[in-house]
C-alpha cells in the first residue's frame, strides 16, 4: 500500500512539474494549437532559406550569431534564462550577466542543449559572451566546447520533421551539398506574412504593445540579415512604410526600452549586442 502510495504521489508530483514548465513557457505559444509552432530559431532559418534551392545565401555572414542570439531569446521567453538584477547603480544591459531561472526541459535538443551550458557556467557569462561561445567565436581553446555544431542543419532538419522543409542532395562542381527546399509554403507564408502585417495593417507605434514573439523576430530577423527577404514581395509604397517602421525600431536604445515595465531585459541585451 505504502510503495502504490509513493507511486502515485510521483506520478503526480511528475504530471505538476510538467504543467508549470509547460505553464513557465511564453504566453505567445498559446496561439492555434493546431498550426505548426516555430521557434524564433526556425523562423529565422526559414526567413533565410532559398525556397528551391533550400540553403542560405552564402554571402550571409550575419545568420549564424544570430540564430544564437535567437536560442538566448528563445530561452528567455520561455521562462528559462534571465539577467542577474540590474543592481542599484544600473548596470548595462551587457555588463550583466545571464542566470538559469528555471532548467526544465524545453522538448527542443539545441534550446536544452544551451541552456546546460549556461546552467553549468560558473561564474556566469554576459549576454555577448554566449553568443560568442554558442557561435565557436572564442580565441580559448578551454571554452571552444561550448560551441553549438551543426545549427542550421539541425534547425533545418527540426522543419523537416515539421513537414516544412525536403530534404535532397545537391551536386555542386566541387563537393555535394545537403539542401532542404520548401514543401509546405503555406507555412513560409503565414511566417511572412505575419512579419509583414506587424509593421503594416497591425502597425501599434509602440514596441511595448507589440507581441513580444513578433518583435523579437523583427529584430533578430535584421541582425541574422534575413529580414528583407519577409518585405520583397510588397510593393514599392509598402515597402518603404515596412522599412520605414522597422527603421524606428531598430533606433530604439535598449537600456532605455528594458528600463520600462513588463519587458523581457534579455531580449533588449541581445538587442544590444548586435547593434554596439
Amino acid at each position: 500500500m505504502a510503495s502504490l502510495k509513493q507511486r502515485t504521489s510521483g506520478l503526480v508530483q511528475r504530471r505538476s512539474e510538467a504543467r508549470r514548465g509547460e505553464e513557465e513557457d511564453d504566453d505567445d505559444d498559446k496561439g492555434d494549437s493546431k498550426e505548426t509552432r516555430l521557434t524564433l530559431m526556425e523562423e529565422v532559418l526559414l526567413l533565410g532559406l532559398k525556397d528551391r534551392e533550400g540553403y542560405t545565401s552564402f554571402w550571409n555572414d550575419c545568420i549564424s550569431s544570430g540564430l544564437r542570439g535567437c536560442m538566448l531569446v528563445e530561452l528567455a521567453l520561455r521562462g528559462r534564462l534571465q539577467l542577474e538584477a540590474c543592481g542599484v547603480r544600473r548596470r548595462s544591459l551587457l555588463s550583466r550577466k545571464v542566470i538559469c531561472k528555471s532548467d526544465a526541459p524545453t522538448g527542443d535538443v539545441l534550446l536544452d542543449e544551451a541552456l546546460k551550458h549556461v546552467k553549468e557556467t560558473q561564474p556566469p557569462e554576459t549576454v555577448q559572451s554566449w553568443i560568442e561561445l554558442l557561435s565557436g567565436e572564442t580565441w580559448n581553446p578551454l571554452k571552444l566546447h561550448y560551441q553549438l555544431r551543426n545549427v542550421r542543419e539541425r534547425l533545418a532538419k527540426n522543419l523537416v520533421e515539421k513537414g516544412v522543409l525536403t530534404t535532397e542532395k545537391q551536386n555542386f562542381l566541387l563537393f555535394d551539398m545537403t539542401t532542404h527546399p520548401l514543401t509546405n509554403n503555406t507555412i513560409k507564408q503565414r511566417l511572412v506574412k505575419k512579419v509583414q502585417e506587424s509593421v503594416l495593417e497591425k502597425w501599434v507605434n509602440d514596441p511595448h504593445r507589440m507581441d513580444k514573439r513578433v518583435l523579437s523576430l523583427i529584430l533578430l530577423a535584421h541582425s541574422s540579415d534575413v529580414l528583407e527577404n519577409a518585405f520583397a514581395p510588397l510593393q514599392d509604397d509598402q515597402y518603404d512604410l515596412g522599412m520605414k517602421r522597422v527603421h524606428t525600431l531598430l533606433e530604439l536604445e535598449p537600456e532605455k526600452e528594458s528600463a520600462k515595465p513588463n519587458v523581457n531585459e534579455l531580449m533588449w541585451a541581445v538587442v544590444a549586442a548586435f547593434t554596439k
